[in-house]
């Protein structure tokens, strides 16, 4: 995925620092570690961006979860109901189960997308 580096995408389907894109943003690098799915460095250890921009800054977060998980429930008929032709009844049960199990990915996408909104990737920070 390191073609991707300096763009958006990239930090958001690493959980990269938005600016320098050297170290993840999140303490635990595994999102099914529940307790610390949302725990985040206050600032990035390569260039000292501050992740928490004002108190309450990934409540913003939540209006872009809505969306995401949107396209993981679409995903999961597409590929139940369309695909593999399953019926109304297994298909709602796959897309219940796929919202739960992808539930703390859905909310770091969210959280990353939500600070590149405002952040933007610095080449010079990078590379100091």
């Amino acid at each position: 995925m390191n073609f991707l580096k300096g763009t958006k995408i990239y930090s958001i389907f690493t959980g990269s620092c938005p600016v320098c894109q050297q170290e993840s943003m999140y303490e635990e690098s595994n999102p099914y570690k529940l307790n610390q799915t949302l725990k985040m460095h206050e600032r990035c250890s390569h260039c000292d961006t501050k992740y928490k921009i004002e108190p309450s800054f990934f409540y913003g977060a939540m209006y872009v979860s809505y969306p995401v998980g949107i396209a993981f429930a679409v995903a999961a008929f597409v590929i139940s109901n369309l695909l593999l032709k399953l019926n109304l009844v297994i298909t709602f049960l796959i897309i219940a189960a796929t919202m739960i199990f992808c539930l703390p990915i859905i909310l770091r996408l969210s959280r990353n997308i939500w600070i590149n909104f405002f952040m933007h990737y610095n080449k010079e920070k990078s590379l100091s």
